[in-house]
Order: structure tokens, then C-alpha cells, then sequence
């Protein structure tokens, strides 16, 4: 008994966002992350080259919705989607830029965690280590704005990396490819005709 193609079980969302859909979802999922870093950078030229109180410096959304700046659940929100998003698109990698992909995505753990703790303080109306306010881990060493720029420098430029030797693949990487990122399909060969 033969079985057709109309019946064959269509692959599950993991398998094609890391496989036919991962150039496509790993260009969304570098442009939510230039727009959160762009939100990043106007803030830091508020604070430090238009002089504003870091209160008042908000970036683009927070000028025009500043409860957005305030909002542990936005900042939890997005370290959460970066982490689910840093690991639902591992599979597609291989080689060299499986690993650095896999150095963002622990760094990204741990910014998740320092994230959850804001979070956990926010909610529970109490702060840790005796301050004033909320505070991570990090916070301890570094003032809020500066230690979000590091996270998110340390996140990205892995990330970065990563994506460049993806698309970038040595022949052994490219052999292993399971995505057409490269524009070469490890599981599509091509078609030799019979001879007759």
C-alpha cells in the first residue's frame, strides 16, 4: 500500500520554521530585535548627549506611552520571547554557528533571569539586596541603562556571528544544513535522469 502526498502528515511549526521558514524567521526575529535595540540607543542619547534625567529619558514608545518604561511585565515579556525565540530557531543552525547561537542563547537565560527577578520584586511589592527599587543581580554593579546595553550587546553580537557563518557555511556545515538558509538543502538532491 502506497501513500500519497495529500495524506502525509505536514511537518510541525519547529520543524518548518527550522527548515523551508527559517530565513524568513530569523529576519523577523532580527528585526524585533533591532527595534528593541533602537529603543536602547535613543534612550542612551537622551541620557547622555541631551542631558535628560534618566527618568524622563524613555525611548521612542516610552515618550508617548511611558508607562511602557515602568512596566516590569514588557521588560520580562520581551526577555522571554528572545529566549523562546533563541531556542526554537537553534535546530536550523549547525557547526560553528550552532555554537555561537548557543553562547546567545545562554547569555539570554541568564538576562532572563535577572528579568524575572525585577519581575518577582515589581509583583511582590518588596525589593532584594536592601535598595530602593527593584534591582537584579547585575544591577548591583551596573546603573539599569547601562547594564540592559551590555545584555543586550552580549546577546547580539553572537547572534550576529552566528547568523553570518549560517549563511556563511563551510562544505561539511552546508552538507549538514537542513534549512535553505545558504540556498542549498541538505535533503533535496538533485534530479538525475534515467537513462533509457
Amino acid at each position: 500500500m502506497t501513500t500519497s502526498l495529500a495524506s502525509a502528515p505536514s511537518p510541525g511549526l519547529l520543524t518548518r520554521l527550522n527548515g523551508s521558514h527559517h530565513r524568513a524567521a530569523l529576519n523577523v526575529f532580527l528585526l524585533i530585535v533591532v527595534a528593541h535595540w533602537a529603543e536602547h540607543l535613543v534612550q542612551a542619547y537622551q541620557i547622555w548627549v541631551l542631558g535628560m534625567p534618566r527618568p524622563e529619558a524613555r525611548g521612542v514608545l516610552g515618550q508617548f506611552y511611558p508607562w511602557l518604561v515602568t512596566s516590569e511585565w514588557l521588560h520580562y515579556g520581551y526577555a522571554i520571547v528572545m529566549l523562546v525565540l533563541l531556542f526554537a530557531l537553534r535546530r536550523g543552525f549547525v557547526g560553528r554557528a550552532r555554537t555561537w547561537w548557543t553562547v546567545a542563547l545562554a547569555i539570554q537565560f541568564w538576562h532572563h533571569i535577572e528579568h524575572f527577578l525585577l519581575l518577582w520584586q515589581a509583583q511582590a511589592g518588596t525589593v532584594f539586596f536592601d535598595q530602593k527599587v527593584p534591582t537584579s543581580i547585575l544591577q548591583l554593579a551596573l546603573p539599569r541603562v547601562e547594564l540592559h546595553l551590555f545584555y543586550n550587546s552580549v546577546v547580539f553580537v553572537p547572534m550576529l556571528i552566528a547568523m553570518y557563518l549560517h549563511l556563511r557555511p563551510n562544505q561539511r556545515e552546508q552538507e549538514a544544513m537542513t534549512c535553505s538558509c545558504s540556498g542549498h538543502r541538505a535533503d533535496s538532491r538533485p534530479v538525475v535522469p534515467h537513462a533509457s
